[in-house]
């Protein structure tokens, strides 16, 4: 009788043991996945910073009055300087 309850504890040890190896990989897997997720917040968030930058450049290039020639040339060198720095951060993202 003795017997047959060492050979179920140990049946259960040995079951408790597979089931906290199982529980440790499942726990390093979504400690990684974490990781991943958190860097690829963090990067959405830059992305979604350097729209707002945009957003606000663009602004103040509209808010620049045309009163003559130079003033309009300005606005479009300003334009495509935006647009230029949006294909570098575009291709940076890659």
């Amino acid at each position: 009788m003795i017997h047959e309850s060492l050979q179920r504890t140990e049946k259960l040890v040995q079951q408790l043991g597979k089931k906290l190896q199982q529980a440790q990989k499942d726990n390093e897997t979504l400690q990684s996945e974490l990781v991943s997720l958190r860097n690829q917040l963090e990067a959405k968030e830059r992305t979604l910073e350097d729209f707002k930058n945009q957003i606000k450049i663009a602004k103040l290039v509209n808010s620049i009055p045309v009163e003559d020639l130079e003033s309009a040339e300005l606005r479009e060198k300003i334009n495509n300087y935006i647009q230029e720095i949006d294909n570098i951060i575009a291709y940076l993202s890659e």
